[in-house]
């Protein structure tokens, strides 16, 4: 019986997603993939939720252009959390392999101009290292690459690259609190 539930979960996803955001770790090790299509359908498609994103993705996360957000299908669960916010209209994301994103974590890659607020500043890519973790409630400003293996600590607000990777980053603006010795992964 679950085997006949699976594919027609797997049947009607494939007319509402595009099929490479229908593989990855989260569907093929676990079926937590699938519970999230089908939470999307009904919010995304049915609802109107994020209805543009060709993936599933939580009701109450919010992308201001998806096709500028570049990640692994392996990496869906970063787009399960509520809160988040990736402004991503003027320049790229990057999510490496192995990256965690928490709850409530901006990505923000353009600002307002500081003389005139009713324009924006230039607009700048923003790279998280792959198997990074970042933590609730942290910022991540335009221009921002973070190395491999990098921790941004709940309520950081980055401002800077830490491109060097291994360290945990934590305050306002953030700075090294910890290295982390590599091959501890």
């Amino acid at each position: 019986m679950k085997k006949i539930v699976l594919f027609f979960i797997k049947l009607i996803a494939s007319f509402f997603y595009d099929k490479k955001y229908l593989q990855g770790k989260y569907f093929e090790t676990t079926n937590l993939g699938w519970v999230w299509v089908l939470k999307a359908i009904f919010y995304q498609r049915i609802l109107g939720f994020n209805r543009s994103i060709p993936w599933p993705i939580n009701p109450f996360f919010k992308i201001t252009n998806h096709k500028n957000i570049i990640f692994s299908p392996n990496e869906l669960n970063n787009f399960q959390s509520q809160g988040c916010y990736f402004q991503s209209t003027y320049a790229k994301i990057y999510i490496g392999e192995g990256v965690q994103i928490a709850s409530n974590v901006g990505l923000i890659t353009s600002n307002h101009d500081l003389e005139d607020l009713n324009k924006r500043a230039k607009a700048n890519d923003i790279v998280l290292g792959k198997d990074s973790w970042i933590g609730m409630n942290s910022v991540i400003l335009p221009g921002v690459e973070l190395g491999e293996h990098t921790v941004v600590a709940a309520g950081a607000i980055v401002t800077k690259s830490f491109s060097e990777g291994y360290v945990v980053l934590a305050g306002n603006p953030a700075k090294i609190i910890k290295n982390i010795p590599k091959g501890s992964e």
